[in-house]
Parts: C-alpha cells; sequence; structure tokens
C-alpha cells in the first residue's frame, strides 16, 4: 500500500490513559441506508441524529445527483430530504462517486421504482475479504429488473413494475437484507426473505420503512415478509446510536488503562459485547444516558472468541478488542467467521510487539464456511506484551481504528498513515482524542492536545 501524503498522517505519542467524555450519534451501518430510503416516498423526510462522517456525505451528494433536496434542519444532526423531483443523474457525475462507498448498490430498487431505471458505478469499500455484489444484481433480477454491463458500471431498467419474490440468502448478509427490503416494499405482492440479517440497524431502517407505510413483518427464524405497497410517505426518524463505535472507544479506554463515557451508548444493542468486555476484566457502568467503561486495574483475562451475525459478537467490534487481548495474560483465542480477511491487520500489531499467530483452522469454537478455503481467519493472542510505536499504514476503517488504539497504548510515538479512512466511520474523532487527553498531532502543525 502506498503511503499517503502528510497532510493524512498522524503522530501519536502513546502511554496516555484516554479519560473524559465523547458522544456517539446514529449508526454508520443505519444512517446511508435511511437515506437512501427517503428516495422511495412521495413526501419529505427528517432524519435525526445523523453524524457527520463520508459516508453520509456521498450518499447526500448522490441523492442531490437525482434531484433530491437534502438540507440541514434546526437541530444539530438533522436532515431534511425532499425527493419530490428525482431525476436521472448524469452517467459521469454518478460516476465520480465510484470507489468511495459500497452503498451506490442499494440505490438500485428506489431508482427503478422510481425512474424505471439506475446506472450503478464501480464500488469500493474496505479490502477485508469477499462482499460480493454479483447477488444484490441476481436478487434484482429475481424482481424482474434487467441488467446491463457498460462502461463505468451497471445498467438497470425494470420494463414494468417490480415483482415480489422468494429469496433465501446463503448467509445472512446485512447488504443483501437491505437491498431486499429497500426493493420489496415498493413491488407487487409479497416477498418472503430467509436467512435474514437481524442487526439492530436492520430493525431500525424497517422501523423507518414502516414509518413510510411498508407492511414488514419478522419472524424468529430470521424470515422477513414484506407486502409490497402502491406508495410511500415520508418519515420523522432518530437512527439508533452507533453501537460498533461506542464499542471501539470502549476496546480503546481498556488498552490504555482509561476511563471514557459514552454519551449516546446503549446497552439493548451492545449485550454480547458487554458480556465480553466483563469477561476480559474491563469495568462499565450504564445509565440512562450512555455507559462509562474504564480498565479497573490488575490483570486483564485471556479469552476465546468467535465473532458471528447479530446477536453474536460482531466482527466489527473484533479488531479494537483484539488490541486490549494483546495485554491481557495468557493465550486468547479469536475465530473470525464472518470476513475471510479480517485478521490480516494483526501483522501490524506484531511489529509493535504483540504476539499474534494466525492460523487456517477454525479454533476456540464451531467449524465456520473459512475452514476448508485456505484462510487465515483464527488467532492465537499472547499477553501481556509491551506495545512499541511504529509507522503504521491503515487498512480498513476498523483495523485503522485498532492501530489508532495500539498507537495510544504503545509506548514512543507512531505514525499512523491514512487516517482519513477512519473520517468514514468515526465522526469528529480527531476532536474526539483531544477530548480524551490523547497526544497526538499532525505533522508540521501544533499538537492538538
Amino acid at each position: 500500500m502506498t503511503v499517503t501524503g502528510t497532510q493524512d498522517v498522524l503522530l501519536v505519542h502513546g502511554g496516555t490513559p484516554l479519560e473524559g467524555e465523547i458522544r456517539v450519534r446514529g449508526a454508520k451501518n443505519l444512517v446511508p441506508k435511511a437515506m437512501v430510503a427517503a428516495l422511495l416516498g412521495s413526501a419529505p423526510s427528517r432524519l435525526r441524529n445523523v453524524p457527520d462522517i463520508r459516508d453520509v456525505r456521498v450518499v447526500r451528494g448522490l441523492l442531490q445527483l437525482h434531484g433530491v433536496t437534502v438540507r440541514p434542519g434546526e437541530e444539530p444532526g438533522e436532515l431534511l430530504l425532499d425527493p419530490s423531483h428525482v431525476e436521472s443523474a448524469n452517467v459521469a457525475d454518478i460516476d465520480a462517486h465510484a470507489g468511495s462507498s459500497r452503498i451506490p448498490i442499494l440505490f438500485c430498487g428506489p431508482l427503478l421504482h422510481r425512474l424505471g431505471h439506475a446506472f450503478i458505478p464501480g464500488l469500493g469499500g474496505c479490502d477485508i475479504g469477499g462482499r460480493p455484489i454479483d447477488f444484490h444484481f441476481e436478487v434484482l433480477r429475481q424482481f424482474g429488473a434487467t441488467i446491463e454491463k457498460r462502461e463505468g458500471g451497471q445498467y438497470l431498467e425494470a420494463p414494468q413494475r417490480l415483482r415480489g419474490t422468494k429469496i433465501k440468502l446463503p448467509y445472512p448478509s446485512v447488504g443483501a437484507t437491505e437491498q431486499v427490503l429497500l426493493t420489496a416494499v415498493l413491488a407487487e405482492g409479497v416477498t418472503e426473505l430467509s436467512n435474514a440479517a437481524v442487526e439492530p440497524e436492520i430493525e431500525d431502517l424497517i422501523c423507518v420503512l414502516q414509518k413510510m407505510g411498508a407492511i414488514i413483518a419478522m419472524d424468529t427464524d430470521r424470515t422477513i415478509r414484506i407486502t409490497g405497497v402502491d406508495k410511500l410517505g415520508g418519515y420523522n426518524h432518530a437512527a439508533l446510536p452507533d453501537r460498533l463505535e461506542a464499542a471501539s472507544w470502549a476496546s480503546a479506554a481498556l488498552a490504555t488503562e482509561g476511563n471514557i463515557y459514552i454519551r449516546g451508548a446503549q446497552q439493548r444493542s451492545m449485550m454480547t459485547f458487554l458480556n465480553t468486555y466483563r469477561k476480559v476484566g474491563g469495568a462499565f457502568e450504564i445509565d440512562d444516558e450512555g455507559i462509562r467503561f474504564w480498565h479497573p486495574g490488575g490483570q486483564l483475562k485471556s479469552i476465546a472468541l468467535e465473532t458471528d451475525v447479530h446477536p453474536g459478537f460482531q466482527t466489527d467490534w473484533q479488531q479494537p478488542l483484539v488490541v486490549a487481548l494483546t495485554q491481557a495474560t495468557g493465550l486468547s483465542i479469536v475465530h473470525e467467521t464472518v470476513y475471510e480477511s479480517r485478521l490480516g491487520f494483526t501483522s501490524a500489531l506484531n511489529q509493535m510487539g504483540a504476539h499474534i499467530q494466525l492460523y487456517r483452522e477454525c479454533l476456540g469454537g464451531s467449524d465456520c464456511r473459512f475452514g476448508q478455503r485456505n484462510f487465515l481467519h483464527s488467532a492465537v493472542v499472547s499477553g501481556p506484551t509491551k506495545l512499541q510505536g511504529a509507522d503504521l499504514v491503515i487498512p480498513d476503517l476498523r483495523g485503522g481504528f485498532s492501530y489508532l488504539i495500539a498507537a495510544l497504548a504503545a509506548q514512543g510515538t507512531s505514525r499512523v498513515h491514512g487516517i482519513d479512512l477512519i473520517n468514514r466511520g468515526y465522526e469528529n474523532f480527531m476532536d474526539k482524542l483531544v477530548e480524551l487527553g490523547a497526544k497526538v498531532e499532525l505533522p508540521g502543525k501544533p499538537a492538538l492536545s
């Protein structure tokens, strides 16, 4: 990977516990999708608790290209979205967004309903394993769309109204579940989706769509049934807080022996994480406004951990917590079952002094779909080990925040390259670091703390 310029580099002087209070706003994995849902409505929508992150800005730009008026509301973190004049966008303008986000794939269903056609550019996103978009297109074909590969992307048409269908996902994919929901709500007839993802962000998207007039039923066996309606209105919705960001800061508190109060964090969506945090030896206290996380002193405990889809331990919680596990006594086993390449970030931790060995076998839990496919998807973390500052190049969003945690926990100074990638999912993370007492600076500029 090419090292970025100095404007995208952060100097981190480690060894200082993070202490103080921060706030998390709406979930990165919900807000952009709720913004796309506004395309389906015949009336304006109001979305509250919106974070200022790059994915939100990308979707805002794409919506505006398609004639949706997007403007801030009266309160902080509020967006007003008016889809009254949806129109075709210039292909070159859409293509300018190619590679910046995977969200454009979710525009397919809404645009097919509103315009009868859509153009989707090539997609980017974090390189953490296979996230094939072919399945998205196959689903859309089942609804009745035709798809033609063109230069720079895919052109889709709906010669007539899309029709409900029966779909069984081979894996409970969040993205595929979102695609079906956003397409089925205005399709003719009933759509039955089996083996669906049921993450809290999926439930919140269903709440958004129901407010718009959709008819969606969730069964206990991961089956979602959507009865198509002829028309949807707008919504007024406050996005659920970002449990993934909250867990990242909680892991930072543990790794740096700090104490962080996270305003906006909610117990219900973080119960699995909280159990694991307590097993490792971390402490937390919950009130009506948020959760306080801290290192209570003494030794952290090694654990066996397996990631899974909700309600299991979320894969996005894994990377930040692994940094804290380098400070736990004994051998911790981590089995990653969601993304086959997500443990690649550990090589940089080893350069900093960690002892992490990767394996192709399924360790410490049940066999998973990666066990026979030659992927390094299990890790053994031996600790505690002292981390030393190093030159780090951010590989992906959660891995990048994990490097930041490692740099904060390490002795000495680290140069963290590619920090702009963290802006995809962590609102104002630089300001939050300063508020928590981190010693960080941009090269050539005064220290930020």
